[in-house]
């Protein structure tokens, strides 16, 4: 491919990796700390989640749709997965158990957007507070805390002196990332995010992959939790409140596109990263969680507004 070919493809994803060194610049001058060794993998561990979640809103978001209850669905998934470890449940059991939940979570999404033909943001919106309330129910309020060593290495320890969390992130990354541009699945899924109706013209199972997609999503939301769940060591049912409003920032920041059939997990690596930055920069020179609120909330209008910038024709 060609440099300028090249250019043309990538030109999103490359503005936004320049942000991202650019806003490192910007915070190493301010603030000495921040290009520590120490921060760094602080920033890594720190952006994981957010990253993980953000992997699985890419694929919902690349097939057109919407997914408001990853953030719910994470505090439901992970005390499912304590509860099974208290009850002393072999833990890749238990991981799986919270993993599976997750999934069904997901499954549940798409088959009300599918074959129950409501608006994802309507059947995600009522995942979010089904989850949260299922997961309140289900503790009655009341955190789950006290696991074993086994389970807590997943956030405490290392892998060839790189943090667990960052491994996993970097790991499913990899598989999302052919995934979505190597395989049937993910061309059929910018197939029906670009045009839904050309897609059935066209063979494409659409019912199925819209469906299966969702359970992508809610199964990297479980995968989070656990990670969450382990870093804690206690799994709160009111944990991952505005967790979607961080993933779909990351997502959009990335270049993937509000109206589907454009993305790239590449992107919303980068874009996570640079959520995880700010808000690592903004803590390091001591600016207020409400200025925070107020400047994570200007990224989301400002990338909104790029992507609208981009998808425009030109004439």
């Amino acid at each position: 491919m060609s440099p300028e070919k090249l250019l043309a493809h990538h030109g999103r994803q490359f503005g936004t990796f320049a942000g991202l060194l650019a806003l490192c610049l910007v915070l190493w001058i301010l603030t000495p700390h921040f290009l520590t060794v120490s921060n760094l993998l602080n920033v890594a561990q720190q952006t994981s989640l957010n990253a993980i979640i953000a992997v699985g809103l890419t694929f919902v978001i690349v097939s057109g749709g919407i997914d408001l209850s990853v953030g719910s669905v994470v505090a439901f998934s992970g005390v499912v997965m304590a509860s099974l470890c208290q009850r002393a449940v072999p833990l890749p059991l238990a991981l799986l158990g919270g993993l599976a939940f997750g999934f069904v979570c997901g499954l549940v999404n798409g088959l009300l957007i599918t074959f129950g033909r409501l608006p994802p943001f309507i059947a995600t919106l009522g995942m979010m507070s089904m989850a949260r309330g299922g997961a309140l129910l289900y503790t009655e309020g009341r955190p789950l805390s006290g696991f074993t060593e086994n389970f807590r290495w997943l956030a405490t320890g290392e892998i060839l002196r790189v943090p667990v969390p960052v491994v996993a992130m970097v790991a499913l990354y990899g598989v999302a990332h052919f995934t979505l541009h190597r395989t049937k699945f993910g061309r059929y899924l910018f197939a029906i995010g670009g045009n839904e109706e050309a897609a059935v013209l066209s063979g494409v199972p659409v019912r199925f992959h819209k469906t299966m997609v969702y359970g992508v999503g809610g199964l990297l939301s479980a995968a989070a939790a656990a990670l969450l769940t382990a870093r804690l060591n206690s799994a709160q049912p009111i944990a991952g409140i505005n967790y979607e409003l961080d993933a779909i920032a990351a997502t959009v920041i990335g270049g993937t596109s509000l109206m589907g059939g454009q993305g790239s997990v590449v992107g919303t690596l980068i874009g996570a990263l640079i959520m995880g930055v700010l808000r690592n920069g903004l803590n390091l020179l001591g600016v207020s969680s409400f200025v925070q609120q107020v400047v994570i909330g200007a990224v989301i209008v400002l990338a909104v507004l790029m992507d609208t910038a981009f998808r425009q024709p030109k004439k």
